[in-house]
């Protein structure tokens, strides 16, 4: 792992985490990849926010890796500032590699580096790997998710 590099995303990288959003069973059908002004919109909206970030893992240049972290100051526990980790994805090329891992371990540490107190993310029920992944990281299924579709 020690040729990866992790880094913020840049607006040229839009078509690449595109194509990783939509490389898996969930992602294919919400994702549209043929119109990417949506997606370099929404971008720039994430990028502009001091409080996002879109992370990007690379090696010899090509994308393998995404998530979005967004760094929430709170009130409660103390005033402790909590991470949300959304929309991890690794290369379907690359899944059991370790990359994963070394991906989240970078989200960790610039979490630390933060001040953060507290990383939660979400992960669909249907998606057991990814629910013993987050276990082997360390995370514990602590809590019961709900969404509201607007």
């Amino acid at each position: 792992m020690s040729d990866l590099t992790f880094r913020r995303a840049t607006l040229s990288d839009v078509p690449a985490i595109v194509g990783l959003l939509a490389d898996d069973r969930f992602g294919a059908t919400r994702e549209s990849p043929d119109d990417l002004d949506l997606y370099r919109a929404a971008f720039a909206r994430v990028d502009a926010d001091p409080q996002q970030l879109q992370v990007v893992g690379e090696r010899d240049g090509v994308l393998l890796a995404t998530a979005q972290v967004t760094f929430i100051p709170g009130i409660s526990r103390r005033g402790a500032t909590r991470a949300i980790v959304e929309a991890v994805r690794v290369a379907g090329t690359e899944r059991g590699a370790g990359l994963g891992s070394a991906l989240m371990r970078w989200i960790l540490d610039e979490c630390r580096a933060r001040g953060c107190d507290l990383v939660q993310l979400t992960s669909a029920v249907e998606r057991q790997d990814a629910h013993r992944f987050y276990r082997r990281l360390g995370f514990v299924q602590s809590h019961a998710g709900f969404k509201y579709q607007l």
